[in-house]
């Protein structure tokens, strides 16, 4: 018999990505569809999968064991969310406003906003309230359905507070139910004190916080921006090979608004994940989608922003490249926490199907956080990260829109929400 202690009865449709490890090219235009089935958990990692028959047959729950009856319900694994900024004070909403109005962003910039309002709200923030506010906007995420999510410093630009905002995301990690995968992105702007000094600036991250973010075991990676008017390809490449040589994994901001190689760059330095890429051209595709390197696009920008184009997903994917989603939750071009609304942009706006946005919100987002061997897809030996949508089936997902179906959630075989609450513990 399988020791279980936790039972997921009576899923009437489950569905997983086409692949447990990475669904590149045509691949990621397939899903693997079970139905009327359970599925059980020991110690938070799914150990069956099968019938109602087998369950019963081959399934034992130990004494103080959940078992759930998914009802009606559609099964999804937990949504991945492989981009954002979440450790961040302060909200946007009156440049938001005035940007409606047709105030530029150089105007509002002037005025003391932008990224530069953010970084000063964030220098001044408590590491306590920090963490309240980032438990907060996590709860609005696993509620939407996100249980395993990337996250970035960046808005500190100065030793203290790049190490609060990691040291805020691995506090706030060990209260709530939410794996963060966290990310040293000092590499974000360029501070006025170093304003025409990029390079004496990458080396003071090189040379003074890399070191105390490594010690301290505050980021799996490290991340810098790529783009005119923050750093070019050569600093790049100068600050990512610093990085790799000292054991820390690698992303790259590229080809957001202009085509300078740098998904290219990403490729050749082997990083885990190229995001944005609106910008990239077709040569680079060509090279990104013959590597492993993920190619995180991120609709909400180009939707926040009405930038009128979006990340060319479909030409990434009949060169049989990666293409995962995420939110690129911040304060500044994507005000969105919900992986759902990427997914219906993605289907909307970039032209992925139904089974491609799955794969990409799912097994290519935990691949492009190095955590597809965890998280991602509902199999044997992997943490049980479990969905159950209220819909009819998978494709009613894309239909519907303006609703949140996320009835329940289970997180490492724990239930963390039901009926649409948190349960608080």
């Amino acid at each position: 018999m399988i020791a279980v202690d936790c039972l997921v009865k009576n899923i009437r449709q489950l569905v997983n990505p086409g692949s447990d490890r990475v669904a590149r090219g045509q691949e990621s235009g397939s899903l693997r569809i079970q139905e009327n089935v359970c599925i059980g958990a020991r110690q938070g990692m799914i150990n069956f999968i099968g019938s109602e028959a087998d369950c019963r047959s081959h399934c034992q729950l130990e004494p103080g064991g959940l078992e759930l009856d998914a009802g009606t319900c559609v099964a999804l694994p937990g949504l991945v969310d492989p981009h954002t900024h979440l450790p961040f004070a302060g909200t946007r909403q009156d440049e938001f406003s005035l940007k409606l109005q047709g105030v530029s962003y150089q105007e509002i910039a002037n005025r003391g906003g932008g990224i530069k309002g953010t970084v000063g709200k964030t220098r001044a923030i408590s590491l306590q309230d920090l963490v309240a506010v980032c438990r907060k906007r996590l709860d609005q995420m696993l509620l939407c359905g996100t249980t395993t999510l990337e996250a970035k410093s960046g808005y500190g630009l100065d030793l203290e507070t790049e190490l609060k905002q990691l040291q805020a995301l691995r506090t706030v990690a060990q209260q709530h139910p939410v794996t963060i995968v966290p990310t040293f992105m000092g590499a974000h702007e360029i501070p006025d004190e170093f304003r025409g000094k990029n390079r004496d600036f990458l080396d003071l991250l090189l040379g003074d916080i890399l070191p105390q973010v490594q010690e301290k075991q505050l980021a799996d990676f490290v991340d810098i921006f790529c783009e005119d008017g923050y750093f070019s390809y050569g600093e790049a490449e100068y600050y990512l090979s610093q990085a790799a040589a000292r054991g820390f994994k690698i992303k790259m901001h590229a080809d957001e608004f202009t085509s300078n190689g740098a998904a290219e760059l990403a490729a050749r330095l082997s990083a885990v994940s190229a995001e944005h890429l609106i910008a990239i051209s077709d040569e680079e595709i060509a090279k990104i989608a013959a590597s492993k390197t993920a190619c995180v696009l991120l609709p909400g920008v180009s939707f926040f922003l009405k930038l009128g184009r979006y990340a060319p997903a479909q030409k990434i994917l009949a060169a049989d490249g990666i293409v995962a989603l995420g939110t690129d939750f911040n304060p500044g071009s994507s005000m969105i926490s919900s992986q759902l609304l990427i997914f219906h942009l993605a289907v909307f706006q970039m032209g992925l199907t139904i089974e491609q946005a799955l794969n990409a919100v799912t097994i290519n987002a935990a691949y492009a956080i190095d955590r597809q061997h965890q998280v991602g897809s509902l199999a044997l030996g992997k943490k049980l990260d479990l969905l159950l949508l209220d819909i009819p089936d998978y494709q009613y997902l894309a239909y519907h829109l303006g609703i949140n179906p996320v009835h329940t959630v289970f997180k490492a075989g724990k239930l963390v929400v039901q009926n649409r609450q948190i349960i608080v513990e």
